[in-house]
């Protein structure tokens, strides 16, 4: 990689990518313990790496251009902020179950686009994580790995993520849909090949600005949990959906609400997955949108750049959509005929110059791999 030998004088031992992710169902059910569906897309995130001579990570982004050097001592939350908080996580969360991270330099670049919902941290963590664990000879299962990102984000970059987003950017496969239980871990890959029968993902990102989403995430995941403490529930994934109404009874409106988006979702990716099982792929369309009807009604996540772009898609013969993502700005995906990615990108384009917001971008999203050892 020419920027690490323009940083470091020399070339790296190895580079390691993680891809970014689209969840196809099961928006905020992680973190109760729930179902989901996403898979990897093909914007990754790159690390170049090689040992340090010095007991120190040093860490040039290619997309900020800021250099930031840490040290052992830095290793405790909230002493290492902003993007780099998340690399400096890693050297953390391995000296904290007992591993010897190797001091490195490493240089980041990626092509997934930041803020817009495709998991840009969880692959930086992921990438870091290989680099330093191939790096330093350690001695972890990959089936472990998402656990440690997770308290990498959760504890030293502060950030409440559920485990979704680390287990796509480390287990997916190419081809597939990855089929995740959130309490137990078990995971299936689901076959998700859309060409074959026709079909394609497109997925707008409608550039919207994130508005207040890392308090409103939070405020979402505290509601949730006490409603499962007044419950009497380990989390709400142990709720029915047939259980909802005598639960509502028990809870305030607003709480009752989001309390049914999250059991209804969670039956929402339960009937996506056999559909796919099935292979009636065009056949989950109503289940995409009436899953982003949930979020927009019942958890109020969606800002109005998503719910255009749903309504234009839906419009121009979209077979489903729903935001996908933690909210408040972001990604919609969209499932439509393969000939038809580019009319229905233009329909919403269309729709967004009328309601006056910035132009949107968009790709066809194929389902990919994990992250790997590039050389």
């Amino acid at each position: 990689m020419r920027e690490f030998v323009e940083r470091f004088g020399a070339d790296p031992v190895g580079i390691w990518s993680a891809p970014g992710r689209v969840n196809l169902i099961g928006e905020h059910t992680d973190y109760n313990d729930g179902y989901v569906l996403p898979f990897a897309i093909p914007m990754r995130t790159t690390v170049a790496a090689a040992h340090a001579g010095a007991p120190q990570w040093t860490v040039y982004s290619q997309e900020s251009r800021e250099t930031v050097v840490f040290g052992p001592d830095d290793l405790v939350p909230g002493r290492v902020t902003g993007w780099a908080a998340y690399v400096a996580g890693i050297p953390w969360v391995l000296r904290d179950q007992g591993y010897d991270p190797p001091p490195a330099d490493l240089v980041l670049v990626t092509d997934i686009p930041l803020g817009a919902g495709l998991s840009s941290s969880a692959a930086l963590l992921c990438a870091v994580l290989a680099a330093l664990v191939d790096l330093g000879g350690l001695d972890i299962p990959r089936e472990r790995w998402p656990t440690l990102a997770q308290l990498a984000e959760n504890r030293y970059a502060g950030v409440p993520s559920g485990i979704m987003d680390q287990s796509a950017s480390t287990l997916c496969e190419p081809g597939h849909a990855m089929f995740l239980d959130c309490r137990t871990l078990a995971r299936e890959q689901v076959p998700f090949a859309l060409s074959e029968q026709g079909l394609a993902m497109l997925v707008v990102d409608t550039r919207a600005p994130h508005r207040h989403a890392g308090g409103e995430y939070a405020a979402r995941r505290a509601a949730c949990e006490a409603a499962a403490g007044k419950l009497g529930i380990r989390a709400l994934r142990d709720l029915a959906v047939a259980d909802l109404a005598s639960a509502s009874d028990r809870l305030d409106p607003v709480t009752a609400r989001r309390v049914r988006h999250v059991v209804t979702e969670n039956e929402r990716v339960l009937d996506t997955v056999e559909r796919l099982r099935g292979g009636a792929v065009a056949g989950i369309g109503p289940l995409l949108t009436a899953s982003h009807a949930s979020m927009r009604d019942d958890y109020e996540i969606t800002v109005a750049e998503v719910d255009v772009a749903v309504e234009a898609a839906m419009a121009a013969g979209a077979y489903g959509a729903r935001m996908t993502g933690g909210g408040f700005g972001g990604c919609v995906l969209a499932l439509v005929d393969a000939g038809a990615v580019e009319p229905v990108a233009a329909a919403v384009a269309h729709a967004f110059a009328g309601a006056g917001f910035a132009p949107p971008t968009w790709f066809a999203a194929v389902a990919g791999g994990g992250v790997t050892r590039e050389r």
